[in-house]
């Protein structure tokens, strides 16, 4: 039986995507998903997570949703799929299509006659967009950039937390959550926030060979901002720097400009056009340079990036390894380098305070919750923001804390209501601060990983990376400024397992995990 379904796999494989044999992980996690198992998998950049669900489409009796944050990332698959043999089409639902083109994909998808509908977190909130997706009956529901889910994810959706709820409303079909990284923290949240039932995880690889990983250290920022400029003049080009502030973005976008570098500034606080022009510019290698804050990247898939520089740290290693993962996607040699300050980590622990919430804010949502709509029911984050005065980054994570609790529910919606079981949203006040110290000690945790690999010496790079996702490897790599120095020792036979910094660092990080979650709600 398994062996037919495997010969089955690739025959579509071959016959209609072209592919001629299935990179390692795609095999398994088809399968999984075409047995009707919840799948997650995680998989670099290149490795083909899209053709798993495309594969396993094709064998699935019944329509397959597509979750995807970015219109762009949707508007790729379709003409992906456009472009291969398979017997199935594809459609986009979004506010980039007119809405007769709109009507129409859900009238194909409920006659049976569209196998693929992929579209954004926010159109599954729409009442009739809903019902008539779940009129479909569709038999597998994808989840793409599964980490925008998970607060410790790099990059976080709140439109993402209510697709647990929406699979119900949809009748349970099988999940695929699919990501390109995700430590073991992260593929956990996936699992509890998703709802997965007894999910097969697929690992795939996370290394990315043509990377060359490397750390300068600087205490003065002055020093820093000219050895970075210095390294962007003599670099290969095409190439990206992110830094933590949109001044600092136009600060280095403007001197590099000076310099004869052909540079852009790219973040959120930009008009909208003036963002599309940079981003243009860029992939037709028309700029050298884009200088960007986190808002740049989902979706950017330039094969030809040779580097990425960092500023200032990332918050996470998981944010880092995702920025630096943009560059090289084309196999050539490339490179990842980190100009680091320890004072910069300052700025990240005051960005992350910003979603920070206490007792008394928590209190004040419980309050607004217990005294419900004025038709009786919930409320929605505007509604909330209104009667607690909330930000809505701290609104956000005080309903996120309660709903830790269980005292809160999301609906497909995005209504927020009290949680069926005790406590109530008041009652659970407690435990949901508890929560948030939680969060708060991982929070902290991630980012003394972020330092530790920073201030590694003695260690391969490479090694800390793949180790802190759970990935075993052992260096030297040979591709990271340790390894090339000559100061990485290899493992001798006897040697015990977190003996080598690195490995200290990651059973440090491990056992604040397992301290946080051992005492968090």
């Amino acid at each position: 039986m398994a062996s037919d379904l495997r010969r089955r796999i690739g025959d579509i494989a071959r016959e209609r995507f072209g592919f001629e044999d299935l990179r390692p992980g795609q095999g398994e996690a088809i399968e999984s998903v075409v047995s009707g198992r919840d799948t997650l998998a995680v998989m670099s950049t290149g490795q083909g997570k899209s053709a798993i669900y495309q594969i396993a489409g094709e064998l699935i009796d019944g329509p397959t949703v597509v979750v995807s944050p970015l219109v762009a990332l949707q508007r790729d698959q379709v003409v992906s799929l456009a472009g291969h043999e398979a017997a199935s089409e594809g459609a986009q639902l979004s506010s980039a299509v007119a809405a007769s083109e709109r009507r129409e994909s859900l009238a194909e998808l409920q006659a049976g006659e569209l196998e693929f509908l992929l579209m954004a977190p926010e159109q599954l909130g729409k009442p009739d967009v809903l019902e008539r997706i779940r009129a479909a009956g569709p038999s597998l529901f994808v989840v793409d950039e599964a980490h925008c889910i998970s607060e410790w994810g790099h990059d976080f959706r709140p439109d993402y937390l209510r697709l647990g709820a929406i699979v119900e409303e949809l009748g349970r079909p099988a999940v695929l959550a699919l990501t390109a990284t995700a430590a073991p923290p992260v593929r956990e949240e996936i699992r509890e926030r998703l709802g997965l039932h007894d999910p097969r995880v697929v690992l795939g690889t996370l290394d990315r060979p043509n990377i060359r990983f490397a750390v300068d250290i600087f205490h003065e920022a002055d020093r820093r901002d000219e050895a970075l400029l210095e390294r962007i003049e003599a670099a290969a080009k095409p190439g990206i720097v992110y830094a933590a502030t949109r001044k600092g973005t136009e600060e280095l976008a403007t001197a590099l400009d000076e310099r004869g570098v052909g540079a852009a500034a790219y973040h959120a606080g930009m008009a909208a056009g003036l963002r599309r022009d940079a981003q243009t510019a860029f992939m037709d290698d028309e700029l050298e340079v884009i200088v960007a804050t986190t808002a740049f990247g989902m979706g950017v898939d330039k094969p030809n990036v040779r580097f990425v520089f960092h500023r200032e740290a990332s918050d996470s290693i998981d944010s880092y390894y995702q920025e630096v993962g943009r560059c090289g996607r084309d196999g050539d040699a490339a490179e990842g380098v980190l100009f680091f300050r320890t004072e910069d980590l300052g700025l990240r622990r005051f960005f992350a305070g910003a979603g920070r919430v206490g007792e008394e804010e928590i209190e004040r949502v419980g309050r607004a919750l217990v005294a419900g709509g004025s038709d009786g029911g919930g409320l929605s984050l505007d509604e909330l923001a209104e009667r607690t005065e909330l930000s809505q980054a701290k609104l956000q994570s005080a309903v996120n804390r309660l709903e830790d609790a269980g005292a809160v529910a999301v609906r497909p919606g995005g209504e927020v209501v009290p949680g069926r079981g005790r406590p109530g949203p008041r009652e659970a006040v407690p435990d949901a601060v508890r929560a948030q110290e939680h969060r708060e000690a991982v929070e902290q945790s991630r980012l003394e990983m972020l330092r530790s690999y920073a201030e590694l010496r003695d260690d391969c790079r490479r090694e800390f990376v793949l180790n802190y996702f759970g990935e075993p490897y052992e260096g030297p790599c040979g591709r990271c400024d340790n390894c090339e120095a000559g100061r990485v020792a290899e493992l001798v036979p006897d040697q015990q397992p977190f003996e080598v910094g690195s490995r200290v660092a990651h059973a440090r990080w491990g056992r604040a995990w397992s301290t946080a979650t051992t005492t968090g709600a």
